[in-house]
């Protein structure tokens, strides 16, 4: 899979593909059907894993020739040493979660750097359904309130002050729009945050 073919499929990680390093050791939790290690695997010669609990989604990994482990998030990274990786993944994976904070500290404990993304609630299309009295639908949040997987909702602030909370310095935090940055306004024209992390220096 060459770049022009992700940005078909996945722009935003076209985008976040950009801040990974050639032949770098990745972890990608929440994987899903494995195109982005596909991607990082066959043009930038990365090695690594998936992490993903869905039949359907290990059974396309597997069919890629992604190495994925099949396994619940929740239970957290413990099969993993400290610095195991030199980049975790988390894309559009942690707004399921029930329990962030920990697996946000487990992601950061095993990478040297982690790359979080998620669906940005402070998105003003999300705002304006608010303040219509309805839950927010969209292209990031195609879900209705009654089967949404997404069990946790943040804007941009919200992520940045937890960031702070665990111990993580951000070292870079852009929001996108189908896959382009968003420079002006961004908590509130930006359909999707994206944080590059790592923990702060003792």
């Amino acid at each position: 899979m060459n770049v022009q073919e992700l940005k078909l499929l996945r722009p935003d990680l076209a985008f976040i593909a950009d801040w990974i390093q050639p032949q770098a050791h990745v972890l990608d939790v929440g994987c899903g059907d494995g195109v982005m290690l596909d991607y990082l695997q066959t043009a930038k010669e990365c090695t690594g894993y998936g992490i993903e609990i869905a039949d359907d989604k290990v059974l396309e990994c597997a069919k890629r020739g992604i190495n994925v482990i099949q396994q619940d998030m929740e239970n957290g990274l413990s099969i993993f040493a400290e610095h195991a990786f030199d980049t975790v993944l988390c894309l559009s994976s942690l707004q399921m979660m029930k329990h962030v904070e920990p697996l946000l500290r487990d992601i950061a404990r095993v990478g040297s750097e982690a790359i979080v993304s998620f669906p940005n609630f402070g998105y003003w299309p999300h705002r304006t359904a608010l303040l219509r009295g309805k839950m927010p639908v969209s292209k990031s949040l195609p879900f209705e309130w009654y089967d949404t997987p997404n069990v946790r909702c943040a804007t941009i602030y919200d992520f940045a002050d937890l960031a702070d909370d665990v111990g993580l310095e951000v070292m870079e935090c852009v929001a996108l729009h189908e896959g382009k940055q968003i420079h002006w306004l961004p908590n509130l024209r930006g359909s999707l945050a994206v944080f590059r992390l790592r923990k702060k220096s003792a």
